[in-house]
């Protein structure tokens, strides 16, 4: 299961151990969760171009063996983003754990 919106969040969490590409990404994403998220490369790349654009985080380029790899650091504003969606998905899932009648 994909949760609507999730991809960015989670995008930002990788990003926030180190700076990886967007296969990287993909895989650490899939490796992490057990298998049970799996999202493409084509839907990863352009959620990287949009938190590019809302300077979340930045490109930089690094050679590796002989290939350009576009590597994506976060930014101060991304690691404060980070912060923020990391508290709201805290308050999310509490609600619906309580709702679920499960103990939180």
């Amino acid at each position: 299961m994909n949760m609507k919106g999730s991809l960015p969040f989670l995008i930002l969490h990788i990003l926030s151990l180190k700076p990886a590409h967007g296969y990287g990404i993909a895989k650490e994403i899939k490796r992490r969760s057990g298998g049970n998220l799996a999202f493409a490369e084509g839907t990863i790349y352009p959620t990287l171009h949009d938190l590019e654009k809302q300077g979340l985080i930045f490109a930089s380029e690094e050679e590796v063996r002989g290939r350009t790899r576009r590597y994506y650091p976060l930014t101060s504003d991304g690691q404060q983003a980070l912060a923020k969606e990391h508290a709201e998905w805290q308050q999310f899932s509490l609600g619906i754990s309580r709702i679920l009648g499960e103990s939180a």
